[in-house]
C-alpha cells in the first residue's frame, strides 16, 4: 500500500491511516463533475465531496445487497450520520470523471464508519480521502444494534459502540 494513494482494492487489509483492519470489500463508482458543483475558479466546491461520499456509500451497500431503502423501510434501520472528515488533495474540475471508493473501514455492534477515495479516474491522482461515521438508529432516533441479517455482509470489526 502507498499511504498517499491509500489501500488497493485488492488490498482491503489496511484502513486510511495505515493501519490494519478486517477485511471489507470496497465499491467503486464513477461520476462526471457537473459545472453547478464548481465554484467561481472552476474547481469543485469543497462540499460536494460529501456528496459524492453519499453516492459512494449508497452504491456500496447497494453493491453488498443492502439497499438503504429496505434498510429503512423493512427493518427500520437508519444510518444517522454523527462525523464526516475530509481531507482534500487535489482540486476536480468541471467535466472531469472522478472515482469514489467506499468502503467500511470499521463495524460495531451500533456503528458504522466508512472510509472513502475520491480520485481522477484519466490520471488516477488522489483528489480527497474522508469518512464519515453513522449510528444506526430506529425511525423515533434512538440507536438500535444493525439487524442480523446485514451482519451477515457487515460483521463487527470492533468493540461494541
Amino acid at each position: 500500500m502507498n499511504p498517499k494513494r491509500g489501500p488497493d482494492p485488492n488490498d482491503q487489509k489496511m484502513n486510511p491511516q495505515g493501519e490494519a483492519r478486517e477485511t471489507h470489500p470496497s465499491h467503486e463508482t464513477k461520476l462526471r463533475v457537473r459545472y453547478a458543483e464548481t465554484d467561481q475558479w472552476g474547481a469543485v466546491y469543497h462540499s460536494n465531496f460529501f456528496i459524492w461520499f453519499e453516492v459512494g456509500r449508497v452504491e456500496l451497500l447497494r453493491s453488498l445487497g443492502l439497499p438503504y431503502k429496505e434498510m429503512e423501510q423493512q427493518d427500520d434501520s437508519h444510518t444517522v450520520v454523527v462525523e464526516v472528515r475530509c481531507s482534500y488533495e487535489k482540486p476536480a474540475r468541471y467535466d472531469d470523471i472522478i472515482r469514489i471508493r467506499t468502503w467500511v473501514a470499521e463495524s460495531k455492534e451500533k456503528t458504522l464508519r466508512f472510509a472513502y477515495e475520491v480520485f481522477h479516474d484519466e490520471t488516477g491522482a488522489l483528489l480527497a480521502r474522508g469518512e464519515t461515521l453513522h449510528v444506526i438508529c430506529d425511525g423515533q432516533g434512538r440507536p438500535k444494534p444493525l439487524p442480523a441479517k446485514y451482519r451477515a455482509r457487515i460483521p463487527i470489526t470492533a468493540a461494541s459502540g
